[in-house]
Order: C-alpha cells, then sequence, then structure tokens
C-alpha cells in the first residue's frame, strides 16, 4: 500500500522596513495608518477578485489586477508579496495553468504573513 506524505513548506516574507519608516516620516502618524488600511483592504479585495478572474479564464483583467496588486504592496514595503505577485503575472503570460493556481494559492499565504508581519513591525516602531 503506497502512503500519502504532507509536505508542509512555511514561506518567510520579506518587508522593506525603510519603506514603512518613510512613509510614516512623510505622512506622519494618522496618515500612514490610513494609507496602510486602505492598502490592506485594497490587497484583501484584489486577491478575491484575481481569484474569480483565474476561474473564469480572464488572463488580461488578472495580469492588470496582479500589477495593481503589486504597486499596493510595494508603497507599503511588502516586497515578498509584490514579487509573488509578479510571478503569478508570468505564469498567467505563459498559459500555465497549474502554475497559475499554484502562484495564486502561494500569494494568499503569503498575504496573510505579509499583513501580520506589517503590523508587528509598525508596533515594534512605535
Amino acid at each position: 500500500m503506497a502512503k500519502l506524505a504532507l509536505l508542509r513548506h512555511e514561506e518567510g516574507v520579506r518587508l522593506d522596513p525603510d519603506r514603512l519608516v518613510a512613509l510614516y516620516s512623510e505622512l506622519g502618524d494618522r496618515g500612514a495608518e490610513a494609507v496602510m488600511a486602505r492598502a490592506m483592504g485594497d490587497l484583501a479585495a484584489r486577491l478575491n477578485e484575481m481569484q474569480r478572474l483565474a476561474d473564469e479564464g480572464e488572463d488580461a483583467a488578472l495580469m492588470r489586477s496582479a500589477r495593481i496588486l503589486a504597486k499596493g504592496a510595494e508603497q507599503i514595503g511588502m516586497s515578498s508579496f509584490a514579487r509573488v505577485a509578479g510571478d503569478v503575472i508570468a505564469t498567467t503570460r505563459r498559459g500555465d495553468r497549474v502554475a497559475q493556481a499554484s502562484t495564486l494559492a502561494r500569494l494568499v499565504q503569503i498575504a496573510e504573513r505579509s499583513l501580520c508581519a506589517v503590523w508587528d513591525l509598525r508596533r515594534m516602531t512605535q
């Protein structure tokens, strides 16, 4: 009888603390908090939209959403998240549906850890 192996991969996230510090310096606490809250809400909504677009085979719209997502992630210092959004674009452009599904799932995982890391870093800098 064959055995089933369960593989777990915990990918670390990379944040750009300099970007976060610059954001707070440029906008002040209130302004930076507002930008971060808006950006994180947009990222969550955009992720849901991207999954729907992938299911519907809307490649052009999916790549456009991924580019917007990457730009928003960069704005608040989520460099790993932005890089994986770029990977979604690359797999979609190649038409590789399996890789696309995999990178979208990876993006969701990175999103959760990145959001936590941003808030943790924010607390440490206060």
